[in-house]
């Protein structure tokens, strides 16, 4: 096969007291997200695409939550690494299409700079990045802003 597709889902809990980073881009808000990393769900979501379509362990595997070397990583850098550990096989990102789902805060102004920050740890062009923000209704934690989460698919390609 000279294509693969991926996909990718992370949730977390929103926490007071925590930055709240989004694709790269951290948002000013009092409230961010539980996690061991910089908690990005939306990068976390990519990276699993990436190494689910290259048949590699998820991202808890390749940074397990249990090491202190990726205690407040940034995983901007994790992708940076996934998508290293793909082209030492043979493979290539080819594009990426995300959403995510929130309450709040409004994401819909910064999908720019996400995408941006995005192309430059793919290596992708801001083109090949589809990305998109809706609500949840109010439904579940995500809809009583105690949650945000994201899904991610992701075309690779096999490179000679």
């Amino acid at each position: 096969m000279n294509f693969r597709i991926g996909h990718g889902y992370d949730i977390h809990r929103t926490a007071a007291g925590r930055k709240l980073v989004l694709g790269g881009v951290t948002f000013a808000t009092d409230v961010g997200l539980d996690g061991h990393s910089d908690a990005d769900v939306l990068t976390h979501a990519i990276c699993d695409a990436l190494l689910g379509a290259a048949a590699l362990p998820d991202i808890g595997h390749q940074f397990p939550n249990t090491d202190p070397a990726y205690n407040n990583a940034d995983s901007q850098k994790l992708l940076q690494q996934v998508v290293a550990a793909l082209r030492e096989r043979g493979w290539a990102p080819v594009n990426i299409d995300a959403t995510l789902i929130a309450e709040i805060p409004k994401i819909a102004l910064r999908l720019a700079d996400m995408k941006a920050a995005l192309a430059r740890s793919t290596g992708l062009s801001v083109n090949d990045i589809g990305l998109k923000a809706t609500t949840n209704e109010g439904v579940g934690d995500i809809g009583r802003g105690l949650a945000i989460a994201a899904h991610a698919v992701c075309l690779i390609i096999r490179q000679n």
